[in-house]
């Protein structure tokens, strides 16, 4: 089955059950400061979780497209990607336990649907603890639907009973908090119990990894397809944990892993959307990805890892820059993943002896894949290959320097975490280009000593290294609803003093501050910036009401309304109208939220406006 074939098996199958289709968020969550990419579908729909009424119903599922940075070190293996597609569906206070688990196996296993052998599946819940009981329920129905199939079902113990692919044995196991628990994504928020499902590749166990196998055994047997969450909890500032409101399910799978699956594929690179890359690569490189066997050469394994770490950080370099919010390389946010990806990429192309520029020809082929999917792609096509063409001639040159310079540093001793910063701050060489050559030559690189240097030089801001950025959902407090509905008025003040050309990029909104990034060509005058600061106050002592309708996008455009995230909510939207309706002030798609009147935003003033990145001015602003 093509992943084509299962994206769209997918969604008509929860179609049927009652779904509506809503379409994938940008990569880029504009409105959330706390996560630099989108990592799961459910991130777009917390609001929902904890009561607030989606336009499309109570009844969701998507496709969403993902960046998940944790395992960027993990890609190389048979299932680690970074860019990957989700498949999902939701329950918002409707169905529960029940349906989810009753239609994850029939959707598995029906014949019309996915046709997987129940024997080869396998299924985790969670253990219970102090803040939950065992999951119970989940087991009674796992249990109900495997025995259906003639199927023992019974329960094992990780470590200690051995799964096998027969009709008796232990079927279901129970993990803790790390295993089968989901969320908070930040310190608060909705969480609760997951029940994952594994399926059994047939590998033979890895003794390294404990003498008796189990689901969650990190030796490549099994591979986690499917999660169903069960968000009935929500943790508390205290750390306690409290019951929500409503109870919610919120299911993913993974199109990759399933599709290799369903393919009899080893890895998810031997799935047929990597075939053009690795084909590309061959070309440029003169080197075949071969798929591997238990016994395969060193020297295969080793350009096979090669060329996976090309096609998954190159295929998600592409996916960012070409996003509707996309980024682009730089030593901030989420720039500077798109910039660690590529460069990483360039370096391995090098192992592979490709010493021409390469990057842009590969994208190419992605564009080529998935275009058709995410039309994004195509539309920003030229930005796609400027970028990435402009950062491989930027790395050339910062490569060449960089390494020099480690060399002579690597001639006495092993390098330490200053000369570390000195390589990164003053010849661009990354921090982990740097760790890996340290690594390979034998030595072991301080990187708490690295990020005393960073932090002493101010150039910790959001670099989304491992550990230095807390994830989570937007901050709904009082400052940040001030500040969100700021942005509104914002906005249409920069499109009356500048024009209507002016159209939002993104926004990023903290406790203390509001950032604007708009489409405008040069830098604005200051009586420009004081007339934009003088609308917004203007509004804001008129005390205008702030309410919002919920209609179709086309009669959101017939009242007006700016559309700038209209992918993201699917037929119909939520339009906020800042005034009175005929002489509303701002009109606009949004998700919320926002204040009741304006006069609740106090003062505004605009602390800065710069240049963003090409094309693109940023404001800084704040209420007082």
């Amino acid at each position: 089955m093509l992943t084509s074939e299962l994206r769209q098996k997918y969604l008509d199958f929860f179609k049927e059950k009652g779904h509506s289709i809503i379409p994938s968020a940008s990569l880029i969550p504009k409105e959330d400061p706390t996560v630099l990419f989108t990592t799961a579908g459910m991130q777009q729909l917390v609001p929902y979780f904890i009561g607030k009424s989606h336009p499309m119903g109570n009844r969701l599922t998507d496709v969403q497209k993902c960046i998940r940075t944790v395992d960027i070190d993990e890609v190389g293996d048979n299932r680690h990607l970074t860019f990957f597609e989700m498949l999902g569906n939701w329950s918002l206070g409707d169905y529960f336990k029940q349906e989810a688990i009753t239609w994850s196996f029939e959707f598995l296993t029906d014949e019309k649907w996915l046709a997987l052998d129940p024997k080869k599946l396998f299924v985790t819940v969670f253990a219970g603890d102090k803040d939950a009981p065992k999951d119970e329920e989940s087991i009674g129905i796992w249990q109900a639907q495997f025995q259906m199939q003639g199927i023992s079902a019974e329960i094992g113990k990780p470590g200690k009973d051995e799964p096998t692919d027969g009709k008796e044995g232990a079927r279901i196991y129970s993990y803790g908090k790390k295993e089968n628990w989901w969320g908070p994504i930040g310190e608060t928020g909705p969480c609760g119990p997951n029940s994952e499902m594994f399926y059994d590749t047939g590998r033979k166990h890895d003794p390294d990894f404990g003498k008796v196998c189990h689901p969650n055994c990190d030796c490549g047997r099994f591979v986690e397809i499917w999660n169903d969450v069960f968000l009935v909890h929500e943790k508390k500032a205290d750390g306690s944990f409290g019951p929500l409101k409503q109870k919610n399910v919120d299911t993913g799978m993974g199109l990759e892993r399933t599709a290799a699956m369903l393919q009899g594929k080893d890895t998810v690179f031997e799935i047929e959307t990597f075939a053009g890359i690795f084909d590309a690569l061959a070309t440029l490189s003169g080197i075949k990805y071969e798929p591997e066997t238990p016994n395969a050469k060193s020297e295969v394994q080793k350009a096979n890892k090669s060329l996976r770490i090309i096609a998954d950080h190159l295929r998600a370099a592409t996916f960012i820059i070409g996003d509707e919010n996309g980024a682009v390389p730089s030593n901030v946010g989420q720039g500077y993943i798109v910039r660690r990806l590529v460069r990483r990429a360039i370096r391995e192309g090098r192992r592979l002896g490709i010493d021409k520029a390469f990057t842009d020809k590969v994208a190419l082929v992605v564009i080529g894949e998935f275009g058709y999917h995410y039309k994004e792609l195509e539309t920003n096509k030229d930005r796609v290959i400027s970028e990435l063409k402009k950062e491989e001639e930027k790395f050339g040159t910062t490569l060449e320097k960089g390494l020099k310079e480690f060399e002579k540093m690597m001639k006495d001793h092993v390098i330490d975490g200053k000369e570390a910063f000195i390589l990164f701050s003053t010849y661009g060489f990354p921090l982990e280009l740097t760790q890996e050559l340290v690594g390979e030559n034998g030595g072991n690189l301080d990187i708490a000593e690295f990020k005393k240097e960073f932090e002493k030089h101010q150039e910790l801001s959001r670099t989304a290294s491992a550990g230095m950025f807390k994830g989570g959902l937007a901050d709904h407090s009082e400052e940040t609803t001030r500040l969100h509905t700021a942005t509104h008025l914002l906005h249409k003040a920069l499109r009356q003093v500048l024009g209507d050309d002016v159209a939002q990029k993104g926004s990023n909104i903290t406790a203390e501050r509001l950032r604007f990034d708009f489409t405008y060509g040069e830098k604005m005058t200051p009586e420009q910036i004081k007339e934009v600061e003088n609308l917004v106050n203007e509004a804001i002592k008129k005390d205008l009401p702030v309410r919002f309708e919920e209609m179709s996008v086309e009669q959101a455009k017939g009242v007006g309304a700016v559309g700038l995230f209209e992918s993201k909510y699917g037929d119909k939207v939520k339009v906020y109208f800042v005034g009175e309706d005929k002489d509303a002030f701002s009109v606009e798609i949004c998700g919320g939220p926002h204040v009741a009147r304006t006069s609740e935003l106090g003062s505004f003033k605009i602390l800065k406006e710069e240049s963003a990145s090409a094309g693109i001015r940023r404001i800084k602003a704040t209420l007082s």
